[in-house]
């Protein structure tokens, strides 16, 4: 494309890179008006690169790699071969540091220039204002709150009291192993090890346990292991969670699928109560969710862990269990990136549980914090793990990046005397504040060591290929993997359609009994629909083609009516067709992501067609298909709009030839959206390949975050 470019031609190599779709027309235009107003093509040259990186979830253009060597311009607008080379020939020669100290529209931070440079990073001026102001909010957040040795007490026997022993799950171990003639010496120290979180096991005294448990005929009769066991010897990384973050006013609890951030989270809220109530005071707790489905099964989560904590009724009561989006909570302003509440106008709460934190971008993480009052608790829970934002950032990663730091030496004393936990490891060398604000939830409640969706996730983390195989070979009855072939690829449609059979079928049964005088009774069988439409879902990688969501959304549309399971007569809404919101409407409060199902609606006499979309409180909101926002035919959906939801039997498809779009995070997070089963359809050599690649979003917030006062 470039025989030898020099500066005057590097617009035009944006301008026909914008053509042929590699960068956005915007990231061109940006260029354009930055060199209008420099009459330098080179610094808006650079500016269109920026502004693409930033399309692509990078914050910032750094401009040397870890090596300190120049940044490779031409690869990140997706050059190579002899037009690479030549680009780059003509980029080597400008000293991209000493123009941009000196370019008049490039200022070092409090000037309101549209460029931002660092020394090291290029920004757009918002999003360096966002990065800067968010790492001075979460670390100042990060400061130790001082707790009096009466106060240590209290929340020491609450938390005790939040998260005692049960043991009837090892009680039952130990049966199953008993009546299976399997149950000796070693066994009993594996399961009290594996139930009890035994970090200490040299400092036991296996021989008199053992024979405790193989004697051992009631649950009663294994509370002798309080005293054999110590907590001193174990570690509960959820009673550790809570303990954080009752010492910090900004905490992060993350951790894989089943890991219990809910159960964690509900138990803390009960402590922060019970300490609020020793002062007088009922605090405002506030839940919210980056989606309206996340924020549905936050609700749903926390409604069911609320029911099973061991505390008194008014205490239960004290906690709120209705989520909602973040939009709602902030107060979205119609045709507006601005909220209603910001510094000026901050939100009326005391504490702020935030889940799916993962999903929440830049922009989005900077007008939360803004907005918090200066007194406000912030807990973050989500999947350190999973795919980053689909907008700008890695706010989340970049946070727990710091985990392998470890509690500051003050820290892990403060949560040992607060957990009783004596092993926790600490470190002298961060400077990293933030650290002492993070826990690491790392055993898994869902899934057991048989569980084949666990085995794989944690292998797919890891990056390892062989113990990808090593999963699939063993014969686990929850995963499945299937070829790339067509014909594999029909028997996905056949089981789609069998699936999505059941709630069509649901539907016709709410149909065939209508109660058109009772509104409630309709949105009541709406959720039941809904409900049973969630069990299932096909996953996709891409957008386009046979192998992506179009494709197939139309595949699994024909296959239906073939089966006379709908009947579109070649129209766009048509009854039991399922729509996913693609942008938002605050007006009508449905959100990016909203699944709804049309359905006819008999309460009005003559039928008509509605679509029904479940809210995060639980109730159901039915709005006429003209007024649906945007939106797109949801029989399969890509795996970036699967977070914050699960279904009972997942089924994802990879493409069959590898794209740069396949890492390890987006396929470790369709793995995970699985509960119950797992139906992988995939090139073996494909998938290898993308567990080795992982997602990196450049931005300086890390290196914001280490600036603390430890």
């Amino acid at each position: 494309m470039l025989a030898n470019p020099t500066s005057e031609m590097l617009l035009t190599t944006l301008k026909q890179l914008a053509i042929k779709g590699a960068i956005r027309q915007l990231d061109y235009q940006f260029a354009r008006f930055i060199t209008s107003q420099s009459s330098d093509e080179q610094l808006g040259f650079i500016a269109g690169v920026v502004s693409s990186e930033l399309g692509k979830g990078h914050i910032c253009l750094p401009l040397f790699d870890r090596q300190g060597q120049p940044c490779d311009l031409a690869a990140k607008l997706g050059l190579f071969g002899e037009s690479a080379l030549a680009l780059n020939e003509s980029l080597l020669k400008v000293n991209w540091v000493e123009k941009l100290n000196q370019a008049d529209l490039v200022g070092g931070g409090g000037e309101s220039l549209p460029l931002i440079f660092d020394g090291q990073r290029l920004y757009l001026h918002r999003y360096w204002h966002y990065e800067v102001t968010l790492a001075e909010r979460l670390n100042s957040f990060g400061s130790p709150m001082i707790l009096k040795p009466d106060e240590v007490q209290n929340l020491s026997q609450h938390l005790d009291h939040l998260f005692a022993r049960n043991y009837r799950y090892l009680y039952e171990g130990i049966n199953k192993a008993r009546q299976q003639g399997q149950l000796d010496m070693g066994l009993c120290q594996r399961t009290v090890c594996d139930h009890l979180d035994v970090v200490a096991e040299d400092k036991l005294d296996w021989p008199t346990i053992g024979q405790k448990l193989l004697d051992a005929k009631t649950i009663e009769q294994f509370k002798v292991l309080d005293e054999l066991v110590p907590l001193s010897a174990c570690v509960n990384w959820q009673k550790v969670a809570a303990a954080v973050a009752l010492t910090r006013k900004f905490a992060v609890i993350s951790g894989g699928p089943g890991t219990g951030k809910t159960t964690t989270v509900t138990k803390l809220l009960a402590a922060l109560i019970e300490q609020a109530t020793a002062h007088g005071e009922q605090p405002t707790i506030k839940l919210v969710a980056p989606t309206g489905k996340a924020a549905a099964r936050l609700t749903e989560s926390i409604g069911k862990a609320v029911s099973e904590l061991a505390v008194s009724d008014e205490l239960k009561a004290s906690i709120p269990t209705d989520a909602s989006t973040l939009h709602r909570l902030l107060g979205a302003i119609p045709n507006s990136a601005e909220f209603r509440h910001n510094r000026e106008n901050p939100l009326h709460l005391d504490i702020l549980v935030v889940d799916e934190a993962s999903m929440v971008d830049l922009p989005m993480m900077y007008k939360l914090v803004d907005a918090m009052p200066k007194h406000a608790r912030l807990i973050l829970l989500g999947d350190k793990d999973q795919l980053a934002s689909v907008e700008a950032g890695a706010v989340l990663g970049d946070i727990c990046s710091f985990n392998h730091v470890g509690f500051s030496h003050g820290q892990a004393a403060q949560v040992a005397k607060l957990t009783g936990y004596e092993s926790l490891a600490y470190s002298t060398n961060s400077q990293a504040t933030i650290a002492d604000s993070l826990c690491m939830l790392k055993k898994s409640y869902r899934f057991d060591a048989r569980s084949g969706i666990g085995q794989l996730s944690k292998a797919v983390n890891n990056g390892s290929a062989q113990a990808v195989d090593g999963v699939f070979n063993r014969p686990l009855e929850d995963i499945a993997r299937f070829p790339i072939d067509s014909h594999h690829y029909n028997q996905l449609i056949q089981t789609l359609v069998s699936e999505y059979s059941h709630y069509l079928k649901r539907i016709d049964h709410v149909q065939s009994n209508p109660n058109t005088n009772e509104e409630e009774t309709q949105q009541q069988k709406a959720k039941a629909v809904l409900d049973e439409f969630a069990r299932c879902r096909l996953l996709c990688a891409i957008r386009e083609g046979d192998f992506g969501v179009k494709g197939l959304n139309h595949r699994i549309e024909r296959a239906l009516a073939a089966r006379k399971l709908i009947q579109t007569q070649d129209e766009l809404w048509y009854h039991g067709r399922p729509v996913m919101v693609s942008r938002n409407d605050y007006a009508l409060g449905l959100y990016n992501g909203d699944i709804g199902i049309c359905m006819r609606d008999h309460s009005e006499g003559e039928p008509r067609l509605k679509v029904y979309f479940e809210l995060p409180d639980g109730s159901v909101k039915a709005v006429l298909p003209s007024r649906v926002p945007e939106h797109e035919t949801a029989y399969a959906m890509t795996i970036h709009k699967s977070q914050g939801s699960e279904f009972e039997h997942t089924l994802m498809i990879l493409p069959p030839d590898f794209t740069p779009i396949l890492t390890r995070e987006l396929i470790y997070t369709g793995i995970t959206r699985a509960k119950k089963r797992l139906s992988l359809f995939a090139d073996d050599r494909v998938m290898k390949r993308g567990i080795k690649v992982q997602t990196e979003r450049a931005s300086g917030l890390v290196e914001r975050l280490k600036v603390s006062s430890r």
